[in-house]
């Protein structure tokens, strides 16, 4: 039987750990004594060690201050500033991903390119931009999964799947990249703030054929949570692109995952599944799932390491999860992997490890 295996992913971050500066410079710009304080006691709460961004923190300045800065109070950049950031940095980053996949002298045999990016746009696309870095085929196929947030990884693995099933001769190159650090907010709003808190850069690259070693890929499924599409939204904005992320995100999931638990488990036990990859949208969204299935706190302490090391990078963040379960999984171990995004959907698939 022909069945899509996922043989490698790489990942790659920025060099610039951006976790402390970000979060004091966030902290500063509120005005309200009581609100700077429950900002500390939720980033201390928040599960998260380290953040990293292709900014580094030198660019977050004061108002009064003479040292030229990306982030200046009172002078946030616009949105045109800050694609050319992404312009200058998306390639770069996300062809260290793809050398982590160590293709040298292969390059030509990839026959589809699938990106997924939320956090920027430019033209030619950042498909081509990496082909043309790559040195990939004339005759790539490329498509771009674009602007459907932190579950984007998924649909986009589906699509890898559906290729190579429809031929088996076909190697699909699968990219993640997100630099979602290009998007800080000035506000004196708490709940913005903390939405900030959360978020990091990160490019992830998975080589998907018909190859039998790696995660086999078994059956997508998607489930739309009703009456939540203003839970989280990401528009764009004259000051970069703006994330609105409700609070009552955690418990949205957690309901919706009670309600439903045979189709998101295709009627098996969670405990039959040893293998879990969570999208870490923050402690509370893993909290959410360990309770709903009453999962062991150890199932899901891959994708709290990926939050604390990395924070949540959106759609690059539950390839991070899977990168490390291809090197420690038993073959035969049994898995499923489930992303949080807009709309609110949840996206998932089961795997098996090869």
């Amino acid at each position: 039987m022909i069945q899509a295996h996922i043989n490698q992913i790489g990942t790659a971050r920025p060099p610039h750990d951006i976790h402390a500066a970000f979060q004091d410079f966030t902290a500063r710009g509120l005005s309200n004594e009581r609100h700077r304080e429950l900002f500390h006691r939720m980033a201390r709460r928040a599960g998260i060690s380290h953040r990293y961004s292709v900014l580094h923190k030198d660019g977050l300045v004061e108002a009064q201050s003479q040292k030229p800065g990306f982030y200046r109070r009172g002078m946030f950049p616009g949105t045109a500033q800050r694609m050319k950031i992404y312009a200058d940095h998306a390639p770069v980053l996300a062809e260290q991903a793809v050398r982590h996949l160590n293709l040298e002298g292969r390059v030509q045999e990839i026959t589809h390119l699938i990106v997924a990016s939320c956090t920027g746009f430019v033209a030619p696309g950042l498909d081509q931009l990496l082909a043309a870095r790559l040195g990939l085929r004339a005759d790539l196929q490329r498509t771009m999964v674009g602007f459907m947030g932190c579950a984007a990884a998924v649909p986009a693995l589906r699509l890898a799947q559906a290729t190579v099933l429809a031929d088996p001769k076909a190697r699909v190159l699968v990219v993640n990249l997100e630099l979602c650090t290009l998007h800080m907010q000035e506000t004196d709003e708490l709940e913005t703030a903390l939405t900030f808190l959360l978020f990091g850069d990160g490019a992830t690259a998975a080589l998907v054929t018909t190859e039998p070693h790696g995660l086999a890929l078994e059956d997508f499924r998607t489930m739309t949570i009703p009456d939540s599409e203003n839970c989280i939204t990401w528009h764009v904005g004259d000051h970069g692109f703006v994330m609105h992320l409700s609070g009552r995100v955690p418990s949205r999931i957690a309901a919706a995952l009670r309600a439903h638990p045979d189709f998101v488990l295709r009627g098996e036990s969670a405990r039959g599944l040893p293998l879990w990859a969570v999208h870490g949208g923050g402690r509370s969204v893993l909290d959410a799932v360990e309770g709903a299935f009453e999962l062991d706190p150890s199932v899901l302490a891959p994708s709290r390491a990926v939050l604390d090391m990395h924070g949540n990078m959106s759609s690059a963040t539950v390839m991070f999860v899977l990168a490390g379960m291809l090197r420690t999984a038993q073959p035969g171990q049994r898995g499923l992997a489930i992303a949080f995004g807009p709309g609110m959907v949840t996206e998932t698939f089961r795997f098996i490890a090869r």
